[in-house]
């Protein structure tokens, strides 16, 4: 089982940059491929980033290519989302999550494990 808090959101200006981390607990986080999803009000949760369990492969959803990137740590257990370029509709809380059974997925309800989420606005 993983325990997820996602830390480093905040307020930014159209164009600014921040970075998320997710801090995981349990000694098997290395094992699981790890994912960042976002949900805006009134809209429904929605990938946005991956990593495999190694950290060797990534992907992203179309509408942050080139300008996320994903990252993690294993020795820290901690998975990163560096985000550039930001732009108004990125505004949403962002979560880090852990599926069980599967792998490199992209669809939410492969997830088993959550963190809370942190608060992303982009101002324009």
């Amino acid at each position: 089982q993983v325990h997820l808090v996602e830390s480093g959101g905040g307020l930014v200006q159209a164009g600014g940059s921040l970075r998320l981390s997710c801090a995981a607990s349990g000694r098997t986080f290395s094992t699981y491929s790890m994912g960042w999803f976002r949900q805006a009000p009134g809209k429904e949760r929605e990938f946005v980033a991956g990593i495999s369990w190694s950290g060797g492969s990534t992907y992203y959803a179309d509408s942050v290519k080139g300008r996320f990137t994903i990252s993690r740590d294993n020795a820290l257990n901690t998975v990163y989302l560096e985000m550039n370029s930001l732009k108004p509709e990125d505004t949403a809380v962002y979560y880090c999550a852990a599926p069980e059974y599967v792998s490199d997925s992209t669809a939410p309800n492969e997830y088993d494990y959550w963190g809370l989420g942190t608060q992303v606005t982009v101002s324009s």
